[in-house]
């Protein structure tokens, strides 16, 4: 079975979901597909998210989607409930990583210093959630702080673009980068899902066939 590691590997982009509506799950869910990207980062930052991931998983079971700002093991529940395929979190909670582990679900909680490195790595994780990417000080800071730990992998998040975002992919520790600008929050709840599904190529196009991507 490929695992969700193995897909992000091959998808290279993580659209980083925010919605506040789940009636528009079924539309954002086709949008992205129809984009190029059968991936989603449902974030608990609204009510909305787990039902969201559940409508979206039932409408394309081809899709990829987890469950991200995944902060308590109450979330993780629900986010597993709902059918969520991975987790992402914007710190290490070793309750939230038991809990996933426990349930067998892949978890890419988030770091931004060395510290943070070597609290992932003791809980045995190798791959980690940069976060946030761009305020931290970006690619140039993530490959400073890499620098010690080559068994280690990277999905930046939090100021990606589709400025940026070829420079981070072609840093051989990034597996995947985050983030939100191919189906922002007011898109979605505006119902641009046209849109969407054109920024999404967009996104698809600037990287090359994500599903044929190399490292």
């Amino acid at each position: 079975m490929t695992t969700a590691l193995q897909q992000l590997r091959s998808l290279r982009i993580v659209p980083v979901i925010v919605i506040e509506d789940a009636s528009h799950a079924e539309r954002l869910a086709d949008a992205l597909v129809d984009g190029g990207l059968p991936c989603a980062e449902v974030t608990f930052r609204t009510a909305a998210a787990a039902e969201a991931i559940q409508r979206m998983r039932a409408h394309r079971p081809e899709m990829l989607v987890g469950a991200g700002t995944v902060l308590t093991v109450k979330q993780a529940a629900a986010a597993r409930s709902a059918g969520a395929q991975f987790m992402v979190s914007p710190g290490l909670n070793p309750a939230v990583v038991g809990d996933c582990r426990m349930h067998d679900i892949e978890i890419f909680p988030g770091v931004c210093t060395p510290t943070e490195i070597e609290m992932a790595l003791s809980e045995g994780i190798s791959t980690v959630k940069f976060f946030p990417a761009e305020p931290m000080g970006g690619l140039k800071f993530l490959k400073a702080i890499s620098t010690p730990y080559g068994m280690v992998d990277f999905i930046p998040t939090g100021g990606n673009s589709k400025a940026n975002i070829a420079e981070y992919l072609a840093f051989k520790k990034v597996i995947a980068c985050g983030g939100s600008w191919m189906a922002p929050a007011d898109w979605i709840a505006a119902g641009e899902f046209d849109r969407i599904r054109e920024e999404t190529a967009r996104a698809v196009a600037s990287i090359g066939n994500p599903m044929g991507a190399a490292r």
